[in-house]
């Protein structure tokens, strides 16, 4: 059995005129948002083998403040550059390459890929579009990541910074 949780990056910020959009830091707002997600992430009860992220300033950055909560050092974030505004079939083969010692992965990233992404795992769930910092989890019947594109997904939960 595995798990997938798939995160979006945290609100970033527009401030500096000009800046290159993979640099965009995070915000105030989404400097607030990553950890109180974490923290909700945190109470599901759910560990974490492994923390995968876009090397985009706001999703690793993000990615390190679940790690935070979740006690993991930061340097067992694993970066990788397909990530940085992947469409849903990337996403896929990022899977399918996972080690399969981790049975339970966090993966962050953009959007619009990552709304596609969580809208093409579950039958009956349609998200309109991924909101800064949620969070999405599914979890598999599988022992190999490979497998994981066609096996069914069990929809676990989807939570968000401003839902009640």
């Amino acid at each position: 059995m595995k798990t997938l949780i798939i995160i979006r990056h945290a609100k970033s910020s527009w401030a500096a005129i000009g800046e290159k959009d993979f640099d965009r830091p995070l915000s105030e707002r989404g400097k607030k948002d990553a950890p109180e997600m974490a923290e909700k992430l945190l109470a599901t009860n759910i560990e974490i083998d492994a923390f995968v992220s876009s090397p985009a300033k706001r999703a690793k950055k993000t990615c390190k403040a679940f790690m935070e909560v979740y006690s993991i050092q930061k340097d067992a974030i694993i970066l990788l550059d397909e990530l940085y505004n992947a469409p849903a079939t990337t996403f896929y083969n990022v899977i399918a390459n996972l080690n399969n010692n981790y049975n339970s992965v966090a993966l962050f990233a953009h959007n619009p890929g990552i709304s596609e992404f969580v809208n093409s795992l579950c039958k009956n769930v349609d998200i309109d579009d991924m909101p800064t910092c949620a969070v999405f989890a599914v979890e598999i019947p599988i022992d190999n990541w490979k497998d994981f594109e066609t096996a069914e997904k069990k929809f676990l939960f989807f939570k968000y910074p401003k839902q009640d």
